[in-house]
């Protein structure tokens, strides 16, 4: 069993900032902090002093890519928000001052960073193989070892964030890939039973075990309405890649999933719609309490061009701030999130993280308006 693993040091560059506790800070409360500044060395996550224990919002980085089948890179996510928000200017006309009430980023687990690299090394020659497992008698051993990995992961995140949800924290998950919030939305959906989920994603993520692994990054809402009944609705925004299948699991969900396509999307604004009656539309599909899955390849390629999977069309960066603060402003109430699929891309490009960290500044921002 996994658990029983005796886990090597790790290695690589998340690895080394894990050692050197580069994501965490115990800095102190903010006492003469100066928001205008530049960041301090020594700071955490927006350059904020605060600690976990001031902290009301508490970020769980999950390093985990081993599924992602077309480009992996975002493992690395956390690192790249991570030294991007540094830049962020802390002040937000939208949602005003959210570092007042303190942001912190935990350490990764330790065993994250060899749990990905032996689920990679196991995934690969089946994803080489298209998921094929019979075109090699050691597939199906390893297609077993990556499936168990990931439901280690799947519950260490459950276990963290519930503790974290009892404690009172406002919590988001930091991917990884899209599969890594799964624990995450059982723990909100226990914590508020009957919580809805805006999904904004190119991507339906509704295949059922994507070439062959339970938890792949293309299956993460298709487990969540599987297996997490505590879960009223999906709505999902910017979705233009699916399948057949997914489409007819959607219209087999008598209303439990209500996609609204990015293509119906711009031709209703290409006849003359604005996006804000259109935002209005997918917020009344929501119900009183929201959890937002924020797949950063919703948003226009653009701004994401290093993440996984990336397909034109899509969110501006304007519209996916708008739709959330749209949630708040309807009054509901955004318990939770997550930012996933931040990745360098073959250029180790910075604007990924850049673009990553001000999303999540903006998700925080408008979730601690409705905490």
């Amino acid at each position: 069993m996994i658990s029983a693993v005796v886990v090597p040091p790790a290695t690589g560059e998340a690895a080394e900032l894990l050692r050197r506790g580069r994501y965490g800070n115990d800095a102190g409360p903010m006492t003469n902090f100066d928001p205008d500044a530049a960041a301090q060395p020594g700071t955490g996550i927006f350059g904020l002093p605060t600690g976990e224990e001031e902290s009301t919002v508490v970020l769980l980085p999950v390093p985990f890519d081993a599924t992602t089948s077309y480009r992996r890179g975002a493992a690395e996510g956390p690192v790249l928000i991570f030294e991007a928000s540094k830049q962020v200017d802390l002040f937000d006309r939208e949602t005003g001052r959210p570092y007042r009430q303190g942001i912190f980023l935990r350490e990764p687990l330790p065993a994250l960073a060899d749990w990905n690299a032996r689920a990679r090394e196991a995934a690969d020659p089946i994803l080489q193989a298209g998921g094929d497992l019979s075109v090699d008698p050691r597939l199906p051993s390893c297609l077993a070892e990556v499936n168990e990995i990931c439901a280690h992961v799947n519950e260490h995140v459950y276990e963290v964030t519930r503790e974290l949800l009892t404690r009172g924290k406002l919590v988001g998950v930091v991917g990884g890939d899209h599969s890594v919030p799964f624990g995450a939305i059982r723990a909100f959906a226990e914590r508020f039973p009957g919580v809805g989920i805006l999904h904004i994603d190119a991507h339906a993520d509704l295949r059922e075990a994507f070439e062959g692994f339970t938890y792949s990054h293309a299956s993460i809402m298709y487990n969540v309405m599987r297996q997490i009944d505590g879960v009223a609705r999906l709505v999902q925004v910017g979705i233009r890649d699916f399948s057949e299948r997914e489409l007819d699991f959607i219209e087999a969900s008598r209303g439990r999933i209500k996609t609204h396509f990015d293509m119906d999307m711009a031709q209703a604004r290409f006849s003359g719609e604005t996006f804000q009656k259109l935002a209005a539309r997918i917020v009344e599909d929501l119900p009183p309490q929201v959890y937002i899955s924020l797949d950063i390849d919703g948003l226009d390629p653009a701004l994401c061009p290093g993440t996984g999977t990336p397909v034109p069309g899509g969110l501006s960066f304007h519209e996916a701030s708008f739709l959330v603060g749209e949630v708040a402003r309807s009054g509901r109430k955004i318990v939770g999130f997550d930012l996933t699929e931040v990745a360098p891309g073959p250029h180790t490009d910075a604007w990924n993280g850049i673009v990553g960290a001000r999303i999540l500044y903006k998700l925080i921002g408008w979730s601690l308006a409705t905490f």
